[in-house]
């Protein structure tokens, strides 16, 4: 009995994608990302709307801008300006010497990406998704993760490694690989994932000037959409601490830890459980996958008592079974009930629509589980 216990929780989240009547769409955002920018007027306290595709480049403007080390390559990232349009302008700003289009040979330019690094200089590497990374996950492990312990801390290796990671929309199973835990299992790198356009700002800022490997993992389905940006968050000396998650939204009755697009979805979750129910859920924003900020988990698990992960990873050695285990082990004492992950299914993303509406958590996903975890 001990597989179905282990293979409950994707059960729950087919049988719970099954029942609900009618499938809404899954995603806000279309898969094709618009080539147009969007940016509000500020308000009266300076706040703008930006969207995520533009935080990510403002961020790349200004680390190039900054520091003459710091160079981009990648596929399309020159004069198609980057396939998600996060690089555009940046050929014409700085040139062809620190904006560079590669063949599309992952190992390749990786390759060349991690012997620079080496080298001194202090490289952005895009991917255009993950999903193509595993061409050069050698070069990211083997060389950029193990090179500053095995040379006794003698040789450092600055680089980040960026691009889309996780599901998109319609791009089936090949596509739509989560490598978050991947990555974050390997000691050497550190590894981040933003969800809003202050994060991505300050996170890829702090992760570029980061002497250590990094790994940025954006979500293709978050580049077009708007968030309000501070005044602060505007300046060119905006950078966000690697390894400090963010409160969200404070509660006092349930512990929600996410990531990446999940963290929307859990906001929009802890909303319905306030109108449905009465429930004020804390909904923690982990920013970094690694270093991970156990001491705000276990903070906010110590006030409410229960616990729930969100993520859009497989059930199985993910994110959530990390964040489970870790609050057993530090916070057991302060759980009233078993703390719970809903996930992403344990299946190869499939291509056809409703089975993919299944296969990841929806916001009545998480408000049916946070329910039955309440006891409501």
């Amino acid at each position: 009995m001990a597989s179905p216990r282990l293979f409950r929780p994707a059960a729950r989240l087919l049988s719970s994608r099954l029942s609900a009547t009618p499938i809404r769409p899954a995603f806000s955002q279309p898969c094709t990302p618009s080539i147009l920018r969007f940016r509000g007027y500020a308000t009266e306290n300076g706040t703008k709307e930006v969207t995520v595709r533009d935080a990510l480049n403002e961020a790349l403007a200004e680390e190039l801008e900054s520091n003459p080390k710091t160079f981009l390559l990648g596929e399309e990232v020159a004069q198609y300006n980057g396939a998600y349009k996060v690089t555009r302008g940046l050929l014409d700003r700085f040139g062809s010497k620190r904006v560079i289009d590669t063949p599309i040979t992952e190992a390749g330019f990786c390759g060349l990406a991690v012997g620079a690094a080496l080298a001194g200089l202090h490289p952005i590497c895009e991917f255009m998704t993950f999903n193509f990374a595993m061409q050069a996950i050698d070069h990211v492990i083997n060389s950029a993760a193990r090179t500053h312990y095995m040379s006794g801390g003698i040789q450092p290796c600055n680089i980040t490694f960026r691009g889309p990671n996780g599901f998109a929309a319609g791009v089936a199973a090949q596509h739509s690989q989560d490598f978050s835990a991947w990555y974050g299992s390997i000691p050497g790198l550190k590894v981040v994932s933003p969800w809003s356009a202050e994060d991505a700002k300050g996170l890829l800022k702090a992760a570029i000037r980061d002497p250590n490997p990094v790994v940025f993992l954006e979500n293709e389905l978050m580049y077009g959409q708007t968030f309000p940006m501070s005044e602060a968050a505007q300046k060119d000396d905006f950078v966000l601490p690697l390894g400090k998650a963010k409160i969200e939204r404070p509660g006092k009755d349930l512990t929600i830890v996410t990531l990446s697009r999940c963290v929307g979805l859990s906001l929009n979750a802890a909303a319905e459980l306030k109108q449905k129910y009465g429930v004020e859920a804390e909904v923690i924003n982990l920013r970094s996958i690694k270093p991970l900020d156990v001491e705000t988990i276990i903070q906010s698990l110590k006030k409410t008592g229960r616990l729930m992960c969100v993520e859009s990873g497989y059930p199985m050695f993910g994110i959530s079974s990390e964040i489970l285990a870790l609050a057993m082990e530090y916070g057991f004492d302060y759980l009233t009930a078993p703390a719970v992950r809903v996930t992403g299914a344990e299946v190869p993303t499939p291509y056809a629509h409703g089975l993919e509406l299944m296969s990841f958590p929806q916001e009545d996903t998480i408000v049916s589980q946070a329910a039955k975890l309440l006891r409501l």
